[in-house]
């Protein structure tokens, strides 16, 4: 029916060409509208949606895994020493060089030298000379007998255990704690159960860690700061039953070695007594009750043997306490925690991986020398070395495979500032194993803050596919609708073109 029809008809109906919303260019004026809303908003979300995602310097983080620290160690034999074997020198030096291609993976870092003078530059400086026994002292020296000095062979062994001591196979990493700038110790006397005969209320805690423990965290306080702790508790029962072993005449319960895995009653002992984010090492004094004392550590036969104490690999030690006590007994002297504390010197030195000293040297003094600590340092700093070099390839791998990954100032920063305390590390490696150990540490930690950054974690868990399901449903139920518009309007336009055409 046309215009006309509704005119004569007189129903009341108007023509709709004559309404003014049916008109074409109001009409296509309405939907160019929302065209150009959606034209005009698209720079803005695509700025608020888009992804910051800085370069990160690649070509310096992959060089980096071509780069290895390295400590120049120097070693000078006294005259006292080379008049007895004038080639001694070179002998030695040759067991040396043989022993770092035939274990290239224990002397990484180290570039080890011998010499006939002290003038040379080196982080290290050792001196060997002749002695009434083989013995190490504090001042990087090191004492052999005559017979030893005449040995190239016996100098060469000793050298190579003190410079790059090896480490008993897995055990000595599984056992080894991670490195840290900061540790709390926390030191606990554990009563299982407060027995008249069986329960100790104070001990003299103070005057066995000055004698024992405070002398070995100054040693250390090279490598690391130390919090120290102790507590004692009244009631920490046992999360099994020990077995009873008869040993002679008496019954005593035993501790085998899979009770050992399972000691700690986490859920009903509270060993940590303030709230930190500094690893924590754990010394524990357990006073058994009068029902499972004594208590002993058995074999895998069942036979008790000769040791109060044990270590959990990156935790802490315990030890067990089966002294004598009765009703007057309520308080442990300090000559009673001797032995405790001597032994717990022991297992810190194990948990921060002071490596021991060789079979049949004898160390001056009672505490750590310095060949150890050099050790140690030195090992220490390649650790972070590693770590740090690892991390930020990791970074790399992970921004490369995931295109839409955030890269922030704060990472790219953190990236960079990485890089350089690696390269500091580098250069301080040749005159302080002390140095280089803080900025490979200072590496290590900018490379771990930018790896574990929250803006890049997010990410790990919303891939790309995620987005479009949550876009999808939004743009289609409105896209939809305005492009088949835009279709329709296109074809009227062109039919009424054509129409005017043919007029």
């Amino acid at each position: 029916m046309n215009s006309a029809a509704f005119a004569n008809t007189g129903s009341g109906f108007k023509d709709p060409e004559k309404l003014s919303f049916e008109r074409d260019w109001i009409r296509r004026a309405v939907l160019a509208s929302y065209w150009i809303v959606i034209i005009l908003a698209f720079p803005f979300w695509w700025h608020l949606t888009s992804i910051e995602r800085l370069a990160l310097p690649t070509s310096q983080v992959r060089s980096q895994l071509q780069s290895n620290i390295v400590f120049p160690i120097a070693i000078h034999f006294d005259a006292s020493i080379s008049q007895q074997n004038p080639s001694l020198n070179s002998q030695v030096q040759t067991l040396l060089h043989d022993s770092a291609i035939n274990e290239p993976g224990r002397w990484r870092g180290v570039d080890i030298r011998l010499q006939d003078r002290n003038d040379e530059v080196a982080s290290s400086l050792y001196t060997v000379a002749l002695g009434g026994q083989t013995s190490i002292a504090h001042s990087r020296n090191l004492r052999v007998n005559r017979t030893d000095a005449q040995s190239a062979t016996r100098l060469s062994s000793i050298l190579s255990d003190l410079i790059v001591p090896p480490e008993s196979g897995t055990s000595h990493s599984q056992r080894v704690v991670q490195y840290s700038d900061h540790y709390r110790l926390a030191f606990t006397l554990l009563n299982e159960d407060a027995t008249p005969n069986r329960f100790v209320a104070t001990w003299d805690v103070q005057a066995a860690l000055a004698e024992f423990i405070y002398p070995l965290m100054s040693q250390l306080s090279i490598l690391h700061n130390f919090t120290v702790e102790s507590q004692v508790q009244y009631h920490a029962p046992l999360a099994f039953e020990p077995r009873r072993v008869t040993l002679g005449d008496t019954e005593v319960s035993g501790l085998t070695q899979e009770d050992l895995t399972v000691f700690i009653n986490s859920a009903e002992w509270t060993l940590a007594s303030s709230v930190s984010n500094d690893p924590v090492l754990h010394f524990v004094l357990f006073v058994p009750s009068e029902t499972h004392s004594p208590m002993n550590i058995i074999d895998s036969e069942g036979r008790p043997i000769n040791q109060s104490s044990f270590l959990l690999p990156q935790w802490g030690s315990i030890f067990i306490l089966n002294n004598e006590l009765n009703s007057s007994s309520l308080h442990l002297s300090y000559n009673d925690l001797k032995p405790v504390f001597r032994n717990f010197a022991t297992q810190l030195a194990a948990l921060l991986g002071v490596p021991p000293v060789p079979l049949g040297l004898i160390m001056e003094g009672s505490f750590l020398s310095d060949w150890q600590l050099d050790a140690l340092l030195r090992h220490r700093a390649l650790q972070n070395v590693q770590g740090s070099q690892d991390t930020l390839h990791s970074i790399i791998k992970l921004v490369d495979q995931i295109n839409n990954m955030p890269v922030g100032q704060v990472v790219r920063d953190d990236v960079l500032d990485a890089l350089a305390s690696l390269h500091e590390a580098y250069r301080t490696a040749v005159t302080s194993p002390a140095l280089a150990l803080r900025w490979s540490s200072k590496a290590l930690s900018m490379a771990s803050r930018a790896f574990f950054n929250p803006g890049m974690l997010a990410l790990l868990y919303f891939p790309a596919e995620h987005k479009y399901a949550v876009y999808t449903p939004l743009f289609a139920s409105i896209s939809v609708p305005l492009v088949v518009a835009l279709i329709r309007e296109f074809m009227a336009w062109k039919r009424g073109s054509q129409d005017n055409g043919r007029r």
